[in-house]
């Protein structure tokens, strides 16, 4: 970069990061323009934003008074903050918080998986000791600048592919849906379905894989009309329940890949006349209302809480300057069995319905 004719390396050479003046100098902009886009703030073009930032990423940046400490706090950013999911996280959190006397900040993304520039300009500018995305994750150039303020970042149950850079905190979620489906192949269904959750979500594509895997190890067909792509919400199990159960072989049990779509999947079952699990075994993943539905959920239980307190764990680990044990975690994940499942009735398995059921 060479915006006021002077070669790019002629601070580099003197081994420091660059102060914001230097990095006025060297890109040519104004001192407090560059102050604007080093905290994070709004009122800057995207041209200026990103050479400035590039400049930032090529010398690093440093005050010129002693820097001062971040802000005791961790920033734990959700893409929504709906059901019991969010609150077993932030209780883990708050565990590693009070710990170490750090305030915590919620931020959703109303429903978005990726933060906006808004979210960006607020985190640098509070500068906090760390940030713990969960279902959700900055984008390249957001963990640049978090990089580059020396903000350590941690995902937890990342949507994709976090890489090798970023630290990462998840759930066994393949073996959980194989010991899911395992249980229902052991009771001797053989017409399973599955409602997973969206196929961009690494968690959703393991939990099916998961479900692959028993199948084929049994020996049972996957029919491609069991398996449904659903978002992880209520509705999605009372709809694809729904068109299910009106299949000319309807499935004799599902297994819905989290919590809230178990639920919508009770509520088609009892739309429809049929009896939980006399007539339709259902396995959820998550174990958060599981224990309080009628009958209660046999379910896989995702160790929501112990997977905050290692992220928090981990980002006030790397915010120390020390490496963590691991860059990625995976907690192991346990199949709670319950009353919502059981083999499935005579007249279900020699495919003849009740007088109910028609």
């Amino acid at each position: 970069m060479t915006v006021t004719g002077q070669p790019a390396n002629v601070y580099a050479t003197r081994g420091q990061p660059l102060t914001i003046a230097q990095l006025a100098e060297l890109t040519g902009v104004s001192i407090p323009t560059v102050s604007k886009v080093v905290n994070g703030r709004a009122e800057v073009a995207p041209e200026t934003r990103a050479m400035v930032e590039d400049a930032i990423r090529e010398h690093g940046y440093r005050r010129r008074r002693r820097r001062a400490g971040p802000a005791a706090l961790l920033e734990l950013v959700f893409h929504e903050l709906e059901g019991p999911y969010p609150l077993e996280l932030i209780k883990g959190v708050e565990q590693v918080a009070r710990e170490h006397r750090l305030g915590v900040v919620l931020s959703q993304l109303q429903g978005r998986h990726t933060p906006g520039r808004g979210w960006i300009e607020d985190v640098l500018d509070r500068r906090p000791t760390g940030v713990i995305a969960v279902f959700s994750g900055p984008d390249a150039a957001q963990r640049d600048q978090l990089r580059t303020r020396e903000i350590p970042l941690v995902l937890v149950d990342p949507t994709g592919e976090p890489g090798h850079t970023v630290p990462s905190v998840g759930a066994s979620n393949w073996s959980g849906g194989l010991s899911a489906t395992r249980h229902l192949i052991d009771l001797k269904h053989r017409r399973i379905a599955i409602i997973t959750g969206p196929a961009d979500a690494l968690s959703s594509r393991a939990r099916l894989d998961g479900y692959r895997a028993a199948m084929d190890t049994a020996g049972v067909p996957v029919d491609p009309a069991l398996v449904r792509e659903g978002d992880f919400q209520v509705e999605d199990g009372l709809r694809h329940t729904r068109e299910l159960l009106r299949l000319p072989e309807p499935p004799t049990a599902v297994f819905a890949c989290n919590d809230g779509t178990a639920i919508g999947v009770y509520q088609a079952a009892a739309e429809a006349g049929r009896r939980i699990p006399h007539d339709l075994s259902v396995v959820g993943f998550d174990d958060l209302p599981a224990p309080w539905m009628i009958p209660p959920l046999t379910t896989v239980r995702q160790p929501l809480t112990e997977m905050a307190v290692a992220a928090a764990t981990m980002v006030v680990t790397l915010a120390r300057g020390e490496v963590p044990s691991s860059n990625r975690l995976e907690l192991s994940t346990t199949l709670v069995v319950r009353g919502s499942t059981a083999p499935p009735s005579r007249a279900l398995w020699s495919g003849r319905l009740t007088p109910r059921q028609r």
